[in-house]
């Protein structure tokens, strides 16, 4: 049994608009879709009792909640390192200049991280960005911490740090200069092209083994990308940073996730040849999950862009987590299982050998890390 789509305060109706309504409708639907935004409404913040909310997306027309600019919300924060207990993604610490991002990708497992800061998962989490004004000063405290001992800090390992908040507000410039002046390594993920305006410093680590990064691809489809990562780069562009940074010296690899089934799983051979062709050395992928608000905002979504064969797009998604969109267990949550997730995993053993991707095992260098003032290496 499939797994149903239910919620109290939202019941997605778009969807059966779309599959059977008439063609008056549907051009009514079209004409109200929000390109450029990956989510289509607000889902419901599961921590606050009392909130506004529309509830149903057809029958609103004076809701204005996509039309809205992006509002950058400048904070001083007291954390920017966070200990990260998952078992599933190969990094200690994580830290991150911005919550929420306008880069809209629909899948994104954020989204629902931004309801602890009392928005909501959908529009919110692109429209209003949480911009930590004082990061690069509360790592340098931080990695000042007697109690600490150095170990690489992911960067990007929630939201993404070169999002267009990043043109303005350069927090990821300043943490990636306070990490090499404590020769503190770092890992960075990114679907923007924005990283290579810090290909000077980014070398200049390279140089001492402090740093790699991986470049998000999931399709070489540009109606697809515009539809799911709205305001991400496009793929061409993406191996063009793969290709600069490599050549500077940068380690460099590629993401692909999710792989999606009946949208993008079809194109990993491709993705990673591609990135092997421009210099990437090293590789990751994650499977589709639809967990928390996630479920909602992929359904609607998926059944606006792609009515004629969303119904088999969930169905496999189900398939491949038990019957269910989501599951929670370590070790399978982020790679599915069953044959569709089986196939995708055959598929990237096979062609990381082919493009002698991840053939080599390697670590950036803790060695190094010192703090200003001190005589010597600690480490």
């Amino acid at each position: 049994m499939g797994e149903k789509l239910t919620q109290d305060h939202h019941k997605v109706k778009s969807s059966t608009i779309l599959k059977s309504g008439s063609g008056d409708a549907e051009e009514e639907q079209a004409a109200r879709y929000q390109h450029g935004r990956g989510a289509q409404f607000n889902t419901k913040n599961r921590f606050k009792k009392d909130e506004i909310t529309r509830e149903h997306i057809e029958g609103v027309d004076d809701w204005e909640e996509g039309n809205m600019p992006t509002q950058y919300l400048e904070q001083q924060s007291k954390t920017i390192v966070n200990k990260v207990e998952s078992k599933d993604v190969g990094m200690s610490y994580s830290m991150n200049p911005y919550a929420g991002c306008e880069h809209g990708c629909i899948y994104c497992y954020a989204r629902n991280s931004h309801e602890y800061w009392g928005y909501s998962a959908g529009l919110d989490f692109e429209q209003k960005i949480i911009v930590k004004k004082n990061a690069p000063q509360l790592l340098r405290k931080f990695l000042m911490l007697n109690s600490y001992e150095c170990t690489p800090i992911m960067l990007s390992g929630n939201t993404d740090c070169y999002q267009p908040a990043e043109q303005k507000f350069r927090l990821t410039r300043g943490l990636l200069e306070v990490c090499n002046e404590f020769n503190q390594p770092v890992g960075i993920l990114t679907k923007n092209s924005w990283i290579i305006r810090d290909k000077d410093i980014l070398q200049e680590m390279a140089k001492k083994d402090i740093v790699s990064a991986m470049v998000s691809i999931t399709s070489f489809n540009e109606d697809l990308r515009r539809m799911m990562e709205p305001r991400t780069t496009t793929a061409k562009q993406k191996l063009k940073v793969i290709e600069e940074l490599s050549k500077a010296g940068v380690r460099m690899g590629v993401m692909m996730g999710p792989m999606i089934p009946g949208l993008n799983e079809h194109e990993m051979q491709r993705i990673m040849k591609a990135a092997a062709d421009a210099g990437a050395s090293f590789t990751a992928y994650t499977f589709i999950r639809l967990n928390g608000a996630i479920k909602l905002l992929f359904h609607d979504w998926l059944y606006k862009n792609f009515p004629n064969h969303a119904d088999k797009v969930w169905h496999l998604i189900e398939q491949s987590h038990d019957g269910k969109v989501n599951d929670s267990r370590w070790g399978v949550r982020m790679r599915g299982e069953g044959a569709i997730a089986q196939m995708v995993a055959q598929q990237y053993s096979k062609y990381g050998k082919l493009y002698n991707l991840n053939a080599e095992r390697w670590d950036l260098d803790c060695s190094q890390f010192k703090r200003p003032g001190a005589q010597g290496r600690l480490f």
